[in-house]
């Protein structure tokens, strides 16, 4: 079932998603929806419909695609949603077109929490930060805030793993003036086979895989069957890292987490070096899933800051600059203050 538009039933509007009931809530004449009232909806009015009607609905179930002439972002919205600005470096220099290509993820996350609550959260972490820009505290600037799927690959798999280590148990004692260390040093090796479930990676070229991979974890009892009624109101992002070059990533994963695991076993001993590790990976199965980030860009002497919340646990990350102009102010104000103080209690 996959539910292309947006239209309440009752009045006509608009219908965006509210990740706040998890519903299709129009905001014209107050009725919410889920996705079976919009398949209902959806079969009685075929049975209705002339072919030539089914015809002209099916058009209208085209997706957009803005193309940002700045960085070359590709940013997908539904026909109700516009994008005006590039969630990725800022830009308005996008242009507009017909989606042509099949976009088709196998899951989503939808995003669980809205955008007054990400405004307010941002306003509260750039007041934690005293010397930054005036820029970070603009309510204009703050309200460019967007919410965007970000394309992943989850991969499940087993992992078969063996490693030999160099382990040693190290005794110090003192006898009268000598002080006495004895090492004893042992050969140790250990094998067993992980299961591993939803991996995830990351599969836009435009994310940093470092801020990406700091948003983690999502809440997998969140996932839900891909529809795209999910998109309305949001944008979204094809991926460009397939399927077998994003499980380059996800396999370094499983290798480090398969060969810690094994070295957590070996216990009792002083410390323990790995000399050798055998990992196979096998019965490797990816899936094609939307995850939900809000993303903000806000420019400052010519360089992009970014900043990203998970869209559905609420998880933010990103670099404040600081203000040079705003350390001077409180500088001279401090040594101002101490030279005040100075100059009383040498006159005391």
């Amino acid at each position: 079932m996959n539910l292309l538009d947006h239209e309440c039933p009752s009045c006509g509007a608009n219908v965006p998603f509210n990740p706040n009931t998890q519903k299709w809530d129009c905001e014209y004449c107050g009725l919410s929806y889920t996705l079976e009232d919009f398949a209902k909806y959806d079969r009685e009015m075929k049975k209705k419909a002339p072919s030539d009607d089914k015809k002209k609905k099916e058009e209208n179930y085209d997706m957009d695609e803005y193309l940002c002439q700045n960085c070359g972002a590709k940013i997908l919205t539904d026909q109700n949603t516009s994008a005006t600005i590039c969630v990725y470096c800022g830009s308005t220099a996008i242009i507009k077109s017909r989606l042509q290509d099949k976009f088709n993820p196998e899951k989503i996350i939808p995003f669980a929490i809205d955008k007054k609550r990400v405004i307010n959260t941002f306003y509260k972490f750039v007041r934690k930060k005293w010397f930054s820009p005036k820029e970070f505290s603009n309510k204009e600037n703050i309200e460019k805030v967007e919410g965007i799927y970000i394309p992943f690959w989850i991969y499940d798999c087993m992992s078969d793993g063996k490693i030999l280590a160099t382990a040693r148990k190290i005794r110090s004692w003192r006898v009268g003036d000598y002080r006495y260390t004895k090492t004893d040093t042992y050969k140790c090796v250990r094998e067993g086979n992980m299961e591993f479930l939803k991996v995830p990676v990351d599969a836009s070229l435009k994310f940093q895989d470092e801020l990406m991979d700091s948003l983690e974890p999502y809440d997998y009892n969140g996932i839900k069957d891909f529809n795209i009624s999910y998109l309305s109101g949001f944008l979204a992002q094809k991926y460009d890292v397939n399927e077998d070059e994003s499980f380059f990533r996800a396999k370094v994963r499983i290798v480090n987490s398969t060969i810690d695991t094994l070295k957590s076993t070996i216990v009792g001993f002083s410390n323990i070096y790995i000399d050798r590790n055998e990992v196979d990976i096998k019965n490797i199965d990816g899936e094609y899933i939307l995850m939900p980030v809000w993303m903000l860009n806000i420019k400052y002497k010519d360089k992009n800051y970014t900043f990203a919340m998970n869209g559905q646990t609420g998880k933010m990350v990103g670099n404040v600059p600081i203000s040079k102009i705003k350390i001077t102010l409180w500088s001279i104000i401090i040594w101002t203050v101490l030279l005040i103080i100075s100059i009383i209690l040498a006159l005391v």
